[in-house]
């Protein structure tokens, strides 16, 4: 399974690429998509940006998944809009590739790559270092994003071996007054 981690943000947008064969972890690429408004681009032109970009990466590594990165509530409400806009236009991308889309934390991210939901971003990046056996620490974003291909491969893994122990099976439906199903 193929794996594409996408780590949102309006400036700097993170991407990953894992392997996974059994249990074991291969690193193929990573790196990030950059707009900036200093280059006289407004949010439209720069949502195209991220849109294409991953577009483009989908068409390169071909992934089998995806997962992104859930926005969290920032203390400045314009920018969280703006994150979420640029997350918006990520999973756009993603979705219009034929990916599936799975989403985590960052709290999750953590656990899954350090052990501890409040760890700090170096930490991080040493931890996607030494489960992917890369020779430098990758940047923030990229780290960010190759850490959520980690934490997929381990929640996908355990969904198996669950599935494979007690299947899901189909539930009857039932129907609410306006006709909506679930």
């Amino acid at each position: 399974m193929r794996i594409l981690g996408i780590d949102p943000g309006l400036q700097c947008t993170g991407f990953g690429v894992v392997d996974v064969v059994g249990g074991k972890l291969s690193y193929v690429a990573s790196g990030t998509i950059q707009t900036s408004p200093k280059d006289g681009a407004l949010l439209p032109e720069r949502l195209k940006v991220l849109y294409e970009g991953i577009t483009e990466v989908v068409a390169r590594y071909k992934p089998d998944v995806s997962a992104c990165e859930i926005v969290f509530v920032n203390v400045n409400p314009q920018a969280t809009l703006m994150l979420g806009q640029a997350r918006g236009a990520c999973l756009t991308a993603l979705v219009a590739s034929g990916l599936t889309v799975s989403e985590y934390t960052a709290l999750q991210l953590k656990k899954a790559v350090v052990g501890y939901g409040k760890a700090a971003k170096p930490q991080v990046q040493e931890m996607v270092k030494r489960l992917l056996l890369l020779p430098g620490l990758p940047g923030k974003d990229a780290a960010d994003a190759l850490g959520l291909c980690i934490t997929h491969a381990q929640v996908a893994s355990t969904a198996q071996a669950i599935n494979k122990v007690a299947p899901l099976k189909a539930r009857a439906t039932a129907q609410y007054r306006a006709g909506r199903n679930y």
